[in-house]
Formats: structure tokens, sequence, C-alpha cells
């Protein structure tokens, strides 16, 4: 029986394979260029991009390597580097600066050299949210500043993330491209048809490219593998999520009973519902995710995650 994935007319962006099929490829470029000039708005605009090698080795045989999702240049040879990222890492932030040093460094050159560099961007498309304080607030762009002054200090290094589960507009309300974009990246594989709101020709080459009836016999058998993958990795929360509630209510269930009494099964049902806090917060710290997302989970405070 054909599962729910399976039964999507359209690719799902969040995969490896769909991710790059609709971004990562020569004939699809067209898509990336709109999708990058609408996240610009007008303050850069991308005429052209040559896509440069995602593998990249650090400088030295023992250093760590690095694999882009897709990585280009524009036609004044700035740097762009796009990366969807499925689930939040520990040091989300770190591997971010640290990707963003390889665009940086193969940019020295031999001999004399002036140190002059082009622009860097770093564009990050999450499927978690890194800022739980404000729901409205989901597109992140980050410079390096003067903390008095608070003006920009160095433009030419840019990170820039996008909170997709924060973006909840529906077709009716979108405005511009760029929430057309958005739409898209949040949506595609739910959606049966083509939304009206969705006409430009940009729009057309995308869907006729994400249409899983159209793939040849290899990149579907490629696509049901990504599929695979992305959907081992969300059954793995869940699982976390499911475990730590089962284990502290067996738990709290087996005291209220020892102790006999009503006061006794209330106070074990109070231990329990703690137990199932405590039980899902190890299990999503031991899956990387950051205190301040396992707080927002559980309601644990900070201070008690950090002693589990």
């Amino acid at each position: 029986m054909r599962n729910d994935y399976q039964r999507a007319r359209y690719v799902n962006p969040y995969t490896d394979f769909g991710f790059k099929k609709l971004f990562g490829t020569e004939m699809n470029k067209e898509l990336l260029i709109s999708f990058i000039n609408s996240l610009f708005n007008g303050k850069e605009v991308v005429k052209d991009l040559t896509y440069l090698n995602t593998e990249h080795l650090g400088g030295r045989e023992l250093d760590r390597k690095a694999v882009f999702d897709v990585y280009c240049e524009n036609e004044k040879g700035e740097k762009i580097l796009v990366e969807m990222q499925k689930a939040e890492q520990q040091f989300f932030k770190d591997r971010s600066l640290y990707y963003a040093t390889f665009p940086i460094r193969e940019q020295a050159e031999r001999g004399d050299w002036d140190y002059s560099l082009k622009a860097v961007y770093v564009i990050g498309i999450l499927n978690f949210n890194i800022d739980d304080e404000n729901d409205s607030y989901f597109h992140h762009e980050v410079q390096l500043t003067d903390q008095r002054t608070k003006e920009v200090f160095y433009d030419k290094l840019t990170f820039i993330y996008l909170e997709m589960p924060k973006f909840n507009k529906t077709e009716e309300e979108l405005d511009g491209m760029f929430e057309k974009w958005l739409f898209v990246l949040r949506n595609l594989s739910r959606l049966l048809e083509r939304p009206q709101a969705l006409q430009e020709r940009v729009f057309t080459k995308l869907f006729e490219a994400a249409e899983i009836a159209k793939f040849t016999k290899t990149e579907y058998e490629a696509y049901e593998e990504s599929l695979k993958v992305y959907r081992d990795w969300q059954n793995t929360i869940r699982t976390a999520i499911n475990k730590g509630l089962e284990e502290g209510r067996e738990k709290g269930l087996e005291e209220g009973r020892a102790e006999g009494l009503e006061k006794g099964r209330a106070e074990g049902l109070e231990k329990g519902r703690a137990e199932e806090k405590a039980a899902i917060a190890r299990n999503l710290k031991s899956l990387g995710l950051t205190t301040a997302q396992i707080a927002q989970a559980t309601g644990l405070p900070a201070k008690e995650i950090d002693k589990l």
C-alpha cells in the first residue's frame, strides 16, 4: 500500500534529493536565482549564478571536510551558500560559521595579495525555530556589528536564516515573491495542484520540476531513499517524545499505587508528570537538541535540564 509521501504529487523540498532537484541543478538555476532575489528584495540583484563544488576539504589532510547543499557564485564573484536544515543541531550557529570559512579561505591568492574579499552569503532554510521569543519574527539577517553604535562593522559576511515553522500565511494572504517562495517551500509536498496565487512563469517551471510522476526511474529511487532518511529522522524525534511520556507515566502510576491513598495517588501522578517531562528532556537531549528547545517542549527550567 502506498504511503502518504508516495501519494504526494510534488517532491518534498525538505529532503536532500528534493532540495537539490529544485535548487541545485543547472537546468533549474532560474528557480534558485528567483528565490535568492526575492530574499534580497532589491538590496542585491543576482543576474546569473555559477554552481561550484559542494564538497570542501580543510587546509590540512586531517581537517574535517564540509559538504554544502548548494554552493554558487554570482556574476560579481560573490559566494552564496544555501542550506536546508531539517532539524536543530546543538551547535548549529557554530556549524554555520564554520561553513562560512570555506568560501572565505578559498579566495586567498598566491603571491602578493591585499586581502580583498568578495561578499559571502550563508542562507539557511530551517525546519525548526532558533528564536522562541517572537512567533512572527522568522527572517533573521545577521552581520558583524559594533556593539556600541549598532552599526554594521563588516558587510561582506551575511547570515540569513528563515524559520519556516513560523511562516503560516495562507494563499490568500501572500504578498510579493518572497512570501510566495516561502509558501511553496512550506507547503509544496502537501499541494495537489498549483495554487492560483502562484502564476508567475518561474513557478510554472518549479511545479513541472517538482512533479514526482515526471521523475525518471533513477530519480524516483533516489527520492524514495531520501524520503526514508527524512521519515526516519522525524520518527526518531517522535519516538523520543513518546518514550519519555510512557516512562514518566508508568513511574508515576507505580508510585501512586504504592501510596494506596488518594493523597498518595495524587502525589504519585504529580511525580509522574514530572518524570514524563524529565524523560522527554533526556531523550531530546541525547538527540542533540538545545536547552532552549527542550525547555519549550517540556516546560522544564533550563537549570533543571542542564542537570539531566
